[in-house]
């Protein structure tokens, strides 16, 4: 069932915190939701979620209006964390997965599988407080996930988690979504989103600035990234006209150019000068294109 928003607004009093907002996440896929803090994601996944009513608009989802009673098909892990750090791990996942309709034989069967997926098969009777930031979070996925839901919301999922735990998950929110879970997925790391996702909106003040097909959204974007390795003196290509910026790497130069045809002046330039090693013209990266339409950098 795909996921639908119509112009949807939210207001706080005199405050706009999301704006007309309409798009389309479609079913068992990774949508990239993005944005700097305050851009409205998280007012946006708790109007999906039914915890807010939006001032105008429709949420739907497979066709029908989505509120409160559809939340025992949603998981959500919030940016948020909001454990009971008193309580065994064993004792609130299987307590928040019956409040969302799970039978408690069927809960206890999911939670040791993924325990035992997340290499911590013997933390169930441990107390949340004992465990290390990053095993919480751990057990914080497993609360979205335990009940089985068919649209699961990931906000900042990897966070506070070392290189070989960002794997683990990785690997199992890829596994939820050719399971056939829709999920939005919403992160500070833009590598992640391009690697996990198809679809992606990028919000700035509550009005999406980026949209679409993230291939289609790069392609567009053009190439503007110009990694030249020479051992030519190339300082003077900061002032060459289309050239918005320059760093010296220990190979040569990386730049950021308008577009493609000044690459190919740039070329007509040095050629003539010496060796040149490398001369590629990459595609843009997500960041690229997310400080060129927000105007800063995501992180």
């Amino acid at each position: 069932m795909a996921l639908q928003l119509q112009h949807i607004t939210k207001r706080f009093g005199n405050f706009t915190a999301v704006d007309d907002l309409s798009l389309t996440i479609p079913e068992n896929e990774m949508f990239g939701f993005l944005g700097a803090n305050g851009a409205g994601k998280t007012t946006t996944f708790r109007m999906i979620l039914g915890l807010l009513d939006p001032s105008e608009g429709d949420i739907l989802w497979g066709g029908q209006s989505i509120n409160y009673s559809l939340s025992s098909a949603i998981g959500y892990l919030p940016e948020e964390r909001g454990l009971y750090p008193k309580l065994k791990v064993s004792e609130q996942l299987i307590y928040l997965a019956r409040l969302k309709g799970m039978a408690k034989r069927e809960a206890e069967k999911q939670l040791l599988y993924w325990l035992g997926r997340f290499k911590i098969p013997d933390y169930a009777d441990k107390k949340v407080e004992e465990l290390s930031k990053g095993n919480q979070q751990k057990i914080q996925f497993i609360a979205a996930v335990l009940h089985k839901p068919k649209l699961l919301i990931l906000d900042e999922p990897f966070s506070g988690l070392d290189p070989v735990n960002v794997e683990l998950l990785k690997r199992a929110v890829i596994d939820l979504k050719e399971s056939g879970t829709s999920i939005v997925f919403s992160s500070h790391r833009m590598d992640h989103v391009e690697e996990m996702c198809e679809h992606l909106c990028i919000l700035q003040k509550g009005r999406p600035v980026v949209q679409g097909n993230l291939k289609e959204i790069k392609r567009e974007f053009g190439k503007k990234n110009l990694v030249i390795h020479s051992d030519i003196k190339l300082d003077f290509l900061s002032d060459f006209s289309g050239v918005t910026k320059l760093y010296r790497t220990t190979e040569g130069v990386r730049l950021h150019v308008e577009g493609e045809e000044v690459a190919h002046r740039i070329l007509k330039e040095i050629v003539s000068k010496g060796f040149i090693r490398k001369f590629e013209l990459e595609e843009p990266s997500l960041n690229d294109i997310f400080i060129e339409k927000v105007g800063a950098s995501y992180e």
